[in-house]
């Protein structure tokens, strides 16, 4: 009789892991508390797979081999501490998908802020150097669904906290460490727990992998890991370093071993001195895979970016419209803020996971003219900027918002999303309200 693998969560991620689960033959059953939205119940009928949605029978649950936990699932939920009590074996679907990969080469990207960005940049050079690679995790396809579906050779997958919490065997050939700043602390206890989570990206690496991080990240500095046994290739802008990259005099040089790659700063695609991390550790990752220097330099320089991240939407009667939806937390609106060189109208707000607003205060007295808050409690951004910007107003839909921010501005200003919080309260996810903030910018 086959294995039961039961799934939790119906989302992209558990849909894939369905999908891989059924192609190995294994007997599956998916359960979400939630509402399954329709594309995927189509596909579970489609496989033949059997589900439930808006509960969790635990009974059939507890019936499982092996379960796979989608990572929106926190491990206070019910089913989760239901699940641990009778000690059932969890893994996450990154996990999952790396059990049935057959020798291909992985290269994992996680850290709080650049995720993203980076998994796409790395992907892009890939493809540039004729690679053949699947960009997969939390962008586009889950890495299960794509090992289901379309198997690569190489797959370039960005990984989060909740992901790496429930692996066991995943072992990236490429393991990336952008940077970790306070975020999902409603998951972790603490800063060291959370750090510890992103640090287990390098847990099955050997001598033969690499680990490449950022070395003037604090939090990275501070709870670093001193058993990793991959060869280790940080990035800096602050120093010089023997393998890795670093910035001097204007030029970024990446070294692996004895082969260095030297190219102007000014080239790069993305601007800002975040995404000159984002790139450092891309152009890292290219050289670890043998791409050429001349295939680097070009793919760093022609990168276009990616949706809901510093997204240039339009110009208006001189005021430009900037879609960052996808920055989820405070650091990533700091990030955004740093790059600005017009006048700012700040569009932020949402579910809040516990900000410090106080991060982002110098850079809104400095750059910011006025901020319209969208989200259904807007009390903690009012509290924290009152005293900072003259102009402040409450709004509770993205036409609202959108407009009184184009009221706000004249010609060379700037109106940014850039929300700092979850987009749950008014919004399906992310992606549904950076759309919904250029469709009523087009509409202007």
């Amino acid at each position: 009789m086959a294995e039961k693998v039961v799934i939790l969560g119906a989302g992209e991620s558990g849909v894939g892991a369905a999908l891989l689960a059924v192609k190995q033959g294994y007997e599956v059953w998916v359960s979400d508390a939630g509402t399954i939205a329709d594309k995927y119940k189509q596909e579970l009928k489609a496989s033949g797979i059997a589900f439930e949605e808006r509960v969790h029978s635990f009974d059939k649950i507890f019936e499982a081999d092996l379960i796979i936990k989608s990572p929106g699932i926190a491990e206070n939920t019910p089913v989760m501490q239901a699940v641990r009590s009778r000690s059932k074996p969890v893994i996450s679907e990154i996990e999952w998908a790396y059990r049935f990969c057959n020798q291909a080469t992985i290269i994992a990207i996680t850290g709080t802020n650049g995720k993203t960005t980076t998994t796409a940049l790395i992907h892009y050079l890939l493809k540039n150097s004729g690679i053949s690679a699947a960009c997969v995790g939390n962008i586009g396809n889950s890495f299960a669904r794509q090992v289901a579906t379309s198997p690569e050779p190489y797959y370039v997958v960005e990984v989060s906290s909740f992901q790496l919490d429930d692996i066991e065997t995943f072992h990236p050939h490429v393991a990336v460490l952008l940077n970790i700043t306070e975020d999902h602390l409603d998951r972790y206890k603490n800063m060291e727990a959370y750090a510890a989570s992103k640090f287990r990206i390098t847990e099955n690496q050997t001598e033969e992998d690499y680990f490449i991080y950022c070395m003037d990240d604090a939090y990275t500095r501070k709870f670093f890991k001193k058993n990793i046994r991959s060869q280790l290739l940080p990035f800096s802008i602050m120093e010089q370093v023997k393998q890795g990259a670093y910035l001097q005099d204007g030029q970024i040089h990446i070294r692996i071993h004895d082969d260095e790659c030297i190219f102007s700063a000014d080239e790069l695609s993305l601007k800002g001195k975040h995404n000159m991390y984002n790139s450092m550790a891309a152009g890292i990752a290219g050289k670890t895979m043998n791409i050429r220097n001349e295939k680097i330099r070009e793919s760093l320089a022609t990168f276009k970016g990616i949706e809901h991240r510093l997204e240039y939407v339009a110009t208006i009667r001189g005021v430009e419209f900037i879609n960052d939806s996808k920055a989820t937390n405070v650091n990533s609106v700091w990030y955004a803020l740093e790059c600005m060189q017009k006048p700012v109208i700040l569009i932020m707000g949402g579910i809040d996971k516990g900000n410090d607003y106080s991060i982002i205060r110098d850079l809104v007295k400095e750059k910011v003219k006025a901020i319209v808050c969208l989200g259904k409690d807007n009390r903690k951004i009012n509290e924290a900027f009152r005293d900072d910007v003259q102009l402040m107003v409450n709004t509770s839909s993205m036409k609202e918002a959108v407009e009184a921010a184009f009221h706000f501005a004249s010609p060379g200003d700037v109106v940014l999303l850039s929300p700092g919080c979850a987009s749950f309260d008014l919004f399906k996810n992310y992606e549904d309200r950076g759309h919904q903030f250029k469709e009523v910018v087009k509409s202007l």
